[in-house]
Protein backbone atom coordinates (compact mmCIF):
# COMPACT_ATOMS: atom_id res chain seq x y z
CA UNK A 1 0.00 0.00 0.00
CA UNK A 2 1.45 3.13 -0.99
CA UNK A 3 1.65 6.03 1.58
CA UNK A 4 0.73 9.10 0.54
CA UNK A 5 3.14 12.35 0.40
CA UNK A 6 2.55 15.32 2.94
CA UNK A 7 2.82 17.86 0.28
CA UNK A 8 0.00 16.17 -1.65
CA UNK A 9 -2.62 16.97 1.18
CA UNK A 10 -4.30 19.83 1.94
CA UNK A 11 -3.75 22.11 5.52
CA UNK A 12 -7.19 20.71 7.08
CA UNK A 13 -6.14 17.16 6.17
CA UNK A 14 -2.73 18.07 7.14
CA UNK A 15 -3.72 19.42 10.41
CA UNK A 16 -6.48 16.75 11.03
CA UNK A 17 -3.84 13.93 10.51
CA UNK A 18 -1.38 15.82 12.53
CA UNK A 19 -3.93 15.65 15.34
CA UNK A 20 -4.14 11.89 15.05
CA UNK A 21 -0.22 11.48 15.65
CA UNK A 22 -0.78 12.12 19.64
CA UNK A 23 -3.68 9.55 20.07
CA UNK A 24 -3.35 5.80 20.01
CA UNK A 25 -4.79 4.10 16.59
CA UNK A 26 -6.49 0.38 16.70
CA UNK A 27 -4.74 -2.34 14.75
CA UNK A 28 -7.00 -3.97 12.02
CA UNK A 29 -9.65 -0.73 12.16
CA UNK A 30 -11.66 -2.73 14.72
CA UNK A 31 -13.93 -0.15 15.91
CA UNK A 32 -15.84 -1.90 18.70
CA UNK A 33 -16.34 -0.38 21.76
CA UNK A 34 -14.41 -1.15 24.83
CA UNK A 35 -17.25 -2.24 27.16
CA UNK A 36 -17.97 -5.25 24.36
CA UNK A 37 -14.66 -6.28 23.88
CA UNK A 38 -14.44 -6.50 27.82
CA UNK A 39 -17.33 -9.13 27.64
CA UNK A 40 -15.75 -10.92 24.80
CA UNK A 41 -12.39 -11.44 26.66
CA UNK A 42 -14.11 -12.52 30.22
CA UNK A 43 -16.52 -14.80 28.04
CA UNK A 44 -13.35 -16.12 26.68
CA UNK A 45 -11.54 -16.36 29.46
CA UNK A 46 -14.45 -18.09 31.52
CA UNK A 47 -15.03 -20.93 28.73
CA UNK A 48 -11.30 -22.73 29.84
CA UNK A 49 -12.45 -23.60 33.75
CA UNK A 50 -9.19 -24.76 34.69
CA UNK A 51 -8.07 -20.88 34.75
CA UNK A 52 -11.60 -20.03 36.83
CA UNK A 53 -10.08 -22.98 39.74
CA UNK A 54 -6.78 -21.43 39.25
CA UNK A 55 -8.05 -17.55 39.79
CA UNK A 56 -10.19 -18.93 42.79
CA UNK A 57 -6.74 -20.81 43.99
CA UNK A 58 -4.64 -17.40 44.02
CA UNK A 59 -7.29 -15.56 45.54
CA UNK A 60 -7.75 -17.68 48.57
CA UNK A 61 -4.15 -18.19 48.52
CA UNK A 62 -3.59 -14.69 49.12
CA UNK A 63 -6.48 -14.19 51.13
CA UNK A 64 -4.94 -16.75 53.54
CA UNK A 65 -1.21 -15.20 53.34
CA UNK A 66 -2.08 -11.14 54.31
CA UNK A 67 -5.57 -12.02 55.81
CA UNK A 68 -5.11 -15.30 57.49
CA UNK A 69 -2.39 -14.09 59.91
CA UNK A 70 -4.83 -11.78 61.58
CA UNK A 71 -7.26 -14.56 62.92
CA UNK A 72 -4.79 -17.55 63.39
CA UNK A 73 -2.12 -15.73 65.35
CA UNK A 74 1.22 -17.43 65.92
CA UNK A 75 4.54 -16.49 66.65
CA UNK A 76 6.75 -16.06 63.53
CA UNK A 77 9.64 -14.62 64.56
CA UNK A 78 11.49 -16.12 67.98
CA UNK A 79 12.63 -19.38 67.81
CA UNK A 80 13.19 -19.36 71.54
CA UNK A 81 9.67 -18.22 72.44
CA UNK A 82 8.11 -20.90 69.81
CA UNK A 83 10.16 -23.93 71.70
CA UNK A 84 8.32 -22.23 75.11
CA UNK A 85 5.05 -22.81 74.54
CA UNK A 86 5.18 -25.60 71.54
CA UNK A 87 7.33 -28.58 70.97
CA UNK A 88 9.51 -29.57 67.68
CA UNK A 89 8.25 -31.53 64.94
CA UNK A 90 4.48 -32.16 66.67
CA UNK A 91 2.65 -33.99 63.85
CA UNK A 92 -0.77 -32.40 62.96
CA UNK A 93 -3.88 -32.18 65.26
CA UNK A 94 -6.49 -29.54 67.52
CA UNK A 95 -3.82 -27.72 68.25
CA UNK A 96 -1.67 -27.96 65.05
CA UNK A 97 -3.20 -27.96 62.20
CA UNK A 98 -0.47 -28.81 59.89
CA UNK A 99 1.65 -29.43 62.85
CA UNK A 100 5.37 -27.96 64.32
CA UNK A 101 8.59 -28.08 62.45
CA UNK A 102 11.86 -28.37 63.80
CA UNK A 103 12.23 -24.71 65.27
CA UNK A 104 8.35 -25.14 66.91
CA UNK A 105 7.04 -22.86 65.07
CA UNK A 106 3.65 -23.82 63.45
CA UNK A 107 4.24 -25.39 60.04
CA UNK A 108 0.15 -23.12 58.95
CA UNK A 109 1.37 -19.97 60.33
CA UNK A 110 5.00 -20.33 58.64
CA UNK A 111 2.93 -21.23 55.02
CA UNK A 112 0.94 -17.82 55.75
CA UNK A 113 4.32 -15.99 56.70
CA UNK A 114 6.57 -17.45 54.10
CA UNK A 115 3.42 -17.21 51.84
CA UNK A 116 3.98 -13.04 51.81
CA UNK A 117 7.47 -12.70 51.23
CA UNK A 118 7.43 -15.33 48.28
CA UNK A 119 4.21 -13.72 46.93
CA UNK A 120 5.44 -10.27 47.34
CA UNK A 121 9.30 -10.81 45.91
CA UNK A 122 7.09 -13.07 42.97
CA UNK A 123 5.19 -10.17 41.74
CA UNK A 124 7.71 -7.82 42.27
CA UNK A 125 10.35 -9.65 40.21
CA UNK A 126 8.12 -10.30 37.69
CA UNK A 127 7.19 -6.77 37.22
CA UNK A 128 10.84 -5.51 37.28
CA UNK A 129 11.23 -8.36 34.80
CA UNK A 130 8.45 -7.32 32.59
CA UNK A 131 8.84 -3.40 32.32
CA UNK A 132 12.83 -4.14 31.28
CA UNK A 133 11.95 -6.68 28.74
CA UNK A 134 8.65 -4.94 26.99
CA UNK A 135 11.45 -1.49 26.86
CA UNK A 136 14.30 -3.56 25.75
CA UNK A 137 12.39 -5.43 23.09
CA UNK A 138 10.47 -2.66 21.72
CA UNK A 139 12.82 -0.65 20.92
CA UNK A 140 15.50 -3.25 19.48
CA UNK A 141 12.41 -4.06 16.90
CA UNK A 142 11.16 -0.94 16.15
CA UNK A 143 14.57 0.70 15.39
CA UNK A 144 15.93 -2.57 13.64
CA UNK A 145 19.05 -2.70 11.71
CA UNK A 146 22.17 -2.20 14.10
CA UNK A 147 20.76 -1.26 17.22
CA UNK A 148 18.37 -4.53 16.92
CA UNK A 149 21.24 -6.67 16.05
CA UNK A 150 23.36 -5.73 18.77
CA UNK A 151 20.66 -4.98 21.47
CA UNK A 152 19.67 -9.04 20.75
CA UNK A 153 23.88 -10.45 20.86
CA UNK A 154 23.49 -8.96 24.32
CA UNK A 155 20.55 -11.11 25.10
CA UNK A 156 21.91 -14.01 23.39
CA UNK A 157 24.66 -13.79 25.65
CA UNK A 158 22.94 -13.80 28.71
CA UNK A 159 20.90 -16.25 27.82
CA UNK A 160 24.01 -18.27 27.11
CA UNK A 161 24.98 -18.38 30.54
CA UNK A 162 23.21 -20.67 32.87
CA UNK A 163 20.55 -18.76 34.70
CA UNK A 164 20.95 -20.84 38.18
CA UNK A 165 24.61 -19.83 38.31
CA UNK A 166 24.41 -16.34 37.91
CA UNK A 167 22.10 -16.54 40.34
CA UNK A 168 23.88 -18.02 42.88
CA UNK A 169 26.85 -15.91 42.37
CA UNK A 170 25.17 -12.99 42.87
CA UNK A 171 23.57 -14.38 45.74
CA UNK A 172 26.71 -15.19 47.35
CA UNK A 173 28.34 -11.96 46.32
CA UNK A 174 25.86 -9.43 47.69
CA UNK A 175 23.85 -10.15 51.16
CA UNK A 176 21.06 -11.99 50.48
CA UNK A 177 18.08 -9.72 51.37
CA UNK A 178 14.55 -9.43 49.78
CA UNK A 179 15.14 -6.69 48.35
CA UNK A 180 18.19 -8.12 46.70
CA UNK A 181 16.20 -11.19 45.28
CA UNK A 182 13.61 -9.14 43.82
CA UNK A 183 16.39 -7.35 41.76
CA UNK A 184 18.74 -10.22 40.87
CA UNK A 185 15.03 -12.27 40.03
CA UNK A 186 14.10 -9.36 37.87
CA UNK A 187 16.99 -8.52 36.15
CA UNK A 188 17.47 -11.85 34.97
CA UNK A 189 14.13 -12.60 33.77
CA UNK A 190 13.99 -9.79 31.26
CA UNK A 191 15.36 -11.78 28.56
CA UNK A 192 12.19 -13.73 27.33
CA UNK A 193 9.66 -11.02 27.68
CA UNK A 194 12.19 -9.21 25.77
CA UNK A 195 12.53 -11.49 22.62
CA UNK A 196 8.94 -11.94 22.56
CA UNK A 197 8.06 -8.11 22.47
CA UNK A 198 10.57 -7.46 20.29
CA UNK A 199 9.08 -10.63 17.62
CA UNK A 200 5.40 -8.37 17.96
CA UNK A 201 7.03 -4.90 17.35
CA UNK A 202 9.24 -6.28 14.26
CA UNK A 203 5.13 -7.19 12.93
CA UNK A 204 3.75 -3.82 14.15
CA UNK A 205 5.90 -1.55 12.80
CA UNK A 206 5.14 -2.60 9.42
CA UNK A 207 1.32 -1.88 9.61
CA UNK A 208 -0.46 0.97 7.99
CA UNK A 209 -0.96 3.48 10.75
CA UNK A 210 2.21 3.00 12.36
CA UNK A 211 3.50 3.81 9.26
CA UNK A 212 1.50 6.79 9.11
CA UNK A 213 2.34 8.29 12.21
CA UNK A 214 6.11 7.96 11.13
CA UNK A 215 5.05 9.67 7.79
CA UNK A 216 3.77 12.59 9.62
CA UNK A 217 6.58 13.13 11.77
CA UNK A 218 6.11 11.42 14.72
CA UNK A 219 9.17 10.16 17.23
CA UNK A 220 10.18 7.02 17.65
CA UNK A 221 9.49 7.19 21.46
CA UNK A 222 6.49 7.96 20.96
CA UNK A 223 5.20 5.67 17.84
CA UNK A 224 6.70 2.88 20.60
CA UNK A 225 5.22 3.94 23.76
CA UNK A 226 1.14 5.04 22.18
CA UNK A 227 1.24 3.02 19.79
CA UNK A 228 3.50 -0.52 19.59
CA UNK A 229 3.24 -1.54 22.92
CA UNK A 230 -0.28 -1.10 23.72
CA UNK A 231 -1.15 -3.19 20.76
CA UNK A 232 1.16 -5.90 21.90
CA UNK A 233 -0.56 -5.76 25.64
CA UNK A 234 -1.56 -9.43 24.99
CA UNK A 235 1.56 -10.64 24.77
CA UNK A 236 3.24 -8.79 27.80
CA UNK A 237 0.22 -9.52 29.58
CA UNK A 238 0.48 -13.23 29.20
CA UNK A 239 4.17 -13.10 29.91
CA UNK A 240 4.06 -11.56 32.82
CA UNK A 241 1.58 -14.05 34.58
CA UNK A 242 4.05 -16.78 33.78
CA UNK A 243 6.85 -14.24 34.74
CA UNK A 244 5.35 -14.26 38.10
CA UNK A 245 5.25 -18.36 38.49
CA UNK A 246 8.78 -18.58 37.43
CA UNK A 247 9.76 -16.06 39.85
CA UNK A 248 8.10 -18.15 42.82
CA UNK A 249 9.81 -21.05 41.81
CA UNK A 250 12.94 -19.67 41.07
CA UNK A 251 12.84 -18.38 44.61
CA UNK A 252 11.92 -22.10 46.03
CA UNK A 253 14.98 -22.98 44.26
CA UNK A 254 17.01 -20.55 45.98
CA UNK A 255 15.07 -21.17 49.48
CA UNK A 256 15.94 -24.80 48.73
CA UNK A 257 19.94 -24.10 48.81
CA UNK A 258 19.57 -22.03 51.43
CA UNK A 259 19.61 -18.62 49.25
CA UNK A 260 16.46 -17.43 50.61
CA UNK A 261 15.61 -14.45 52.84
CA UNK A 262 17.62 -14.24 56.25
CA UNK A 263 15.80 -14.91 59.38
CA UNK A 264 13.56 -14.19 61.14
CA UNK A 265 11.52 -14.01 57.50
CA UNK A 266 11.10 -17.60 55.56
CA UNK A 267 9.83 -18.13 52.39
CA UNK A 268 8.31 -21.00 50.72
CA UNK A 269 11.79 -22.33 49.54
CA UNK A 270 13.66 -22.12 52.62
CA UNK A 271 10.61 -24.08 54.76
CA UNK A 272 11.08 -26.75 52.16
CA UNK A 273 15.06 -27.03 51.98
CA UNK A 274 14.47 -27.10 56.21
CA UNK A 275 11.89 -29.83 55.72
CA UNK A 276 13.96 -32.39 53.43
CA UNK A 277 16.74 -32.99 56.40
CA UNK A 278 13.98 -34.99 58.70
CA UNK A 279 12.59 -36.32 55.74
CA UNK A 280 14.09 -39.85 56.65
CA UNK A 281 12.15 -39.48 60.02
CA UNK A 282 9.09 -39.29 58.72
CA UNK A 283 8.20 -36.19 59.80
CA UNK A 284 5.74 -35.54 56.65
CA UNK A 285 4.06 -32.59 57.93
CA UNK A 286 7.39 -30.42 57.13
CA UNK A 287 7.67 -30.87 53.32
CA UNK A 288 4.07 -31.81 51.62
CA UNK A 289 1.81 -28.76 53.28
CA UNK A 290 4.63 -26.04 51.79
CA UNK A 291 5.18 -28.18 48.81
CA UNK A 292 1.46 -27.96 47.91
CA UNK A 293 1.44 -24.10 48.04
CA UNK A 294 4.36 -24.13 45.51
CA UNK A 295 2.69 -26.54 43.35
CA UNK A 296 -0.79 -24.89 43.40
CA UNK A 297 0.02 -21.40 43.22
CA UNK A 298 2.51 -22.10 40.23
CA UNK A 299 -0.01 -24.79 38.10
CA UNK A 300 -2.92 -21.96 38.60
CA UNK A 301 -1.06 -18.84 37.35
CA UNK A 302 -0.34 -20.77 34.45
CA UNK A 303 -3.79 -21.90 33.82
CA UNK A 304 -4.31 -18.54 34.15
CA UNK A 305 -1.69 -17.77 31.70
CA UNK A 306 -2.88 -20.25 29.08
CA UNK A 307 -6.92 -18.97 29.34
CA UNK A 308 -5.32 -14.99 29.28
CA UNK A 309 -3.53 -15.91 26.07
CA UNK A 310 -6.48 -17.38 24.71
CA UNK A 311 -8.81 -14.47 25.22
CA UNK A 312 -6.36 -11.52 24.07
CA UNK A 313 -5.27 -13.74 21.07
CA UNK A 314 -6.92 -11.58 17.95
CA UNK A 315 -8.67 -14.93 16.57
CA UNK A 316 -10.70 -15.12 19.16
CA UNK A 317 -11.63 -11.35 19.28
CA UNK A 318 -12.77 -11.01 16.17
CA UNK A 319 -14.87 -14.24 16.90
Amino acid sequence: MAVMDPGELSPEQLQLTRDDVGAPLPSGGDMRSSGSLSRQLLGVFAENKLAIVGAVVVVLMILLCYIGPDFYHTNQTSTQQALLYSSQNSPPGAQYPLGTDSNGFDILGRIMYGGQTSLEIGFAAAGIATVIGVIWGAVSGFFGGVVDAVMMRIVDVFLALPGIYLLLTLTVIFRSSEELLILVIGFTAWLVPARLVRGETLTLRVREYVQAVRVMGGRGSRVVARHIVPNAIGTIIVNATFQVADAILILAALGFLGLGVPAPKTDWGSMLSNGVNYVTTGYWWEIYPVAGAIVLVVVSLNFIGDALRDALEVRLQRR
